[in-house]
């Protein structure tokens, strides 16, 4: 094994991923929603009027997932499909009154459980995780590394 366990940071950063939507599925669970309806709706709310193929790069997920969440949000009367006033072939998405409502209480749900990874942080230590992560992120983006001399 060429690196340690204990050094494979993409398996540090998987498992805090997985626990921070295992606790945000548990918290959206008791009000009716996935975490991928609760991001839907957040980003809804953030820019009414997204297109279902906007809304499914915003997220982060396929559009076939998109196409899923939207379907049970739609069911539950959440949002609403209204024509584009310019594009006939563009849907636009908006929240209803009632999805605005349950984003309100989800997002309160889902800023208590990052708050309690924040409190474990001073200030400082917060805004250098967010470098660090955001640095990580942009190697990634940057692509592959030209190989070391030797490799």
């Amino acid at each position: 094994m060429e690196m340690p366990l204990t050094e494979r940071l993409g398996l540090h950063i998987k498992r805090v991923e997985q626990e921070l939507m295992a606790a945000k599925h548990a918290a959206l669970r008791p009000l009716g929603l996935t975490v991928p309806q609760y991001v839907a709706l957040y980003t809804l709310d953030e820019h009414p009027g997204l297109s279902a193929a906007a809304l499914a790069r915003a997220c982060l997920v396929t559009p076939q997932t998109i196409a899923t969440v939207l379907a049970n949000l739609e069911a539950k009367a959440l949002i609403t499909r209204q024509p584009h006033p310019w594009h006939r072939k563009v849907t636009e998405l908006r929240l209803t009154e009632e999805g605005e409502a349950l984003l309100v209480r989800a997002d309160a749900e889902a800023v208590a459980i990052e708050r309690r990874i924040a409190d474990g942080f001073s200030a400082e230590e917060r805004a250098l995780l967010v470098d660090l992560l955001a640095r990580a992120s942009n190697r990634l983006s940057a692509g592959p590394s030209p190989a070391a001399p030797g490799d």
